[in-house]
């Protein structure tokens, strides 16, 4: 089988997704990886515009690929070219080219239930990428990603999520305005903080809905938003560990998740 080429309209474009503003001005992105693409595909969570295969590798002629080549355009490119744009030092040899999907708006998260992940200032794109994957398994309701957080469309956060990007409602926002009409529903707001005065998250009994905030990995969560009527929780550390100053963001999340979808309801 033989693939066309990448315009050089569509070589140029590659090599702008790099960058944020580009991707949101074209309002598409890439997806690396054999694994994450297949994945993508039989999730059907975002629409894929292109799917792009280094020249080199000709993975396009093996089987468990012709029935997805046949679903999708697709174009070959160079290996210096997928080198170039690709985010790993060892690429797989399979781009997806990808619509972004649309914004969530408050009004439609605060309409749900359950629990969402807000996050304030998280700058690790391979923490945000795992936080995106695990709060798929758990099944939750969105992610509000607020000022200061790296891109959920990064490539290294998209490489992190393993595939599940696009699976979970999202929206960028000001945490203090949205947070103000999520309380207005009833909502919840458990701030992860493991400064003195917080609660153990064990001591947390049960939730209809709640959003779970995640900070900054060095500066924690701004203390404007930790108001009075919120809940700063924390993940209780085994009496006499004390060698460690804190959790991992991705990890703590992952915890947090465990815990309070167990209360849920």
């Amino acid at each position: 089988m033989h693939l066309p080429s990448a315009s050089n309209r569509q070589q140029t474009l590659l090599r702008k997704l790099n960058r944020k503003k580009y991707r949101y001005k074209e309002r598409l992105f890439l997806i690396e990886g054999a694994r994450a693409v297949q994945q993508v595909v039989a999730n059907n969570s975002v629409r894929i515009k292109v799917l792009f295969f280094d020249e080199s590798k000709r993975y396009w002629e093996q089987e468990d690929w012709r029935e997805v080549i046949s679903e999708f355009d697709t174009a070959m490119v160079s290996q210096e070219l997928f080198r170039e744009v690709s985010d790993t030092d060892t690429p797989q040899g399979v781009l997806a080219l990808c619509h972004m999907p649309e914004e969530a708006t408050v009004d439609h998260l605060a309409s749900k239930s359950g629990l969402i992940v807000a996050l304030d200032g998280l700058q690790d794109p391979g923490n945000l990428g795992t936080i995106i994957r695990t709060a798929g398994w758990f099944n939750i309701s969105g992610i509000i990603s607020g000022k200061g957080t790296v891109d959920m469309f990064h490539p290294k956060v998209v490489r992190g999520t393993a595939g599940a990007t696009g699976t979970i409602p999202f929206m960028n926002g000001e945490l203090p305005e949205v947070f103000d009409t999520m309380e207005h529903k009833n909502w919840q707001i458990f701030l992860l903080d493991a400064g003195a005065g917080a609660k153990a998250l064990n001591e947390v009994t049960s939730i209809e809905k709640g959003v779970i905030v995640v900070g900054n990995e060095g500066h924690g969560i701004d203390d404007g938003l930790m108001t009075g009527e919120r809940n700063r929780v924390k993940i209780p550390s085994p009496v006499g560990v004390d060698n460690v100053e804190s959790l991992n963001a991705a990890i703590a999340t992952s915890i947090a998740l465990y815990d309070l979808s167990a209360k849920v309801g």
